[in-house]
Formats: C-alpha cells, structure tokens, sequence
C-alpha cells in the first residue's frame, strides 16, 4: 500500500520556525521526486518545493525561496521541509505528494502527482 504520511505542522508566531517531515513507502522512492505543496484557506493547492531523486535537484517557489529548506534521506524514505521566518500567509495545509521523476518539474506547477498525502496543518499566527 502506497502511503506518504505528514508530521510536523502546528501553531507558530510570526518569525518561527517549524520542521514538516514527510514518511514514504508501499512504492519504488528512488523513482520519485517529492514536492511539497501548500494549501491556504481558501485558494488553490500550489507546489512550493520539491526534491528530486537522492536530492541532485531542488526547486523553490519564489514565496519562499531563502526561507524553506527541503531535503531527503533515501534510506528512510523520508523527504523534510524546514521553515524558517515563517510569516502569517505561510498559514495553510502541507501536502507531500510523489511524481515520477522525469527531470521535470511540472508537475509541482500543475499540482499533479501520483500519490499524495493528507496534510499537516500550518498556522502562522502574527
């Protein structure tokens, strides 16, 4: 069974700092980027970082390039997302979510992936 399983997410003040990790299994990891992408309240899932197999390539949306950094350990199937500076519209669902790697990251812009999890919930307070 194909399960990618959030932690992490909680209540911070502006300026904090929070770490999401991401648990993967039931499928081939190394065949996979894994994106991250957020949800806020009302408004559309949007890919904001990504880590592509054994972490050779990396992607930032530009909201928080600088401030989140994302990265893997392949031999836990783990991908996490550290976030620092946090601001109040960082507020949102946290979805790790699995796509075959093709040297591409279109599918973090097209909020497409082949596995998803169910979220962790992020709030920025200010």
């Amino acid at each position: 069974e194909v399960q990618l399983v959030e932690s992490g997410g909680g209540l911070v003040k502006t300026g904090g700092s929070l770490r999401l990790s991401c648990a993967a299994s039931g499928f081939n990891f190394d065949d996979y980027a894994i994106g991250w992408f957020r949800q806020a309240p009302g408004k559309e899932r949007d890919g904001i970082s990504g880590i592509s197999i054994r972490g050779e390539h990396t992607y930032y949306d530009e909201s928080v390039k600088g401030r989140f950094t994302i990265s893997s350990d392949s031999a836990k199937k783990m991908v996490y997302l550290e976030m620092n500076s946090l601001k109040p519209e960082d507020t949102g669902v946290y979805y790790c979510a699995a796509f075959f790697w093709s040297r591409s990251w279109a599918p973090l812009f097209l909020g497409e992936a082949d596995y998803w999890g169910q979220g962790t919930q992020v709030t920025v307070s200010s």
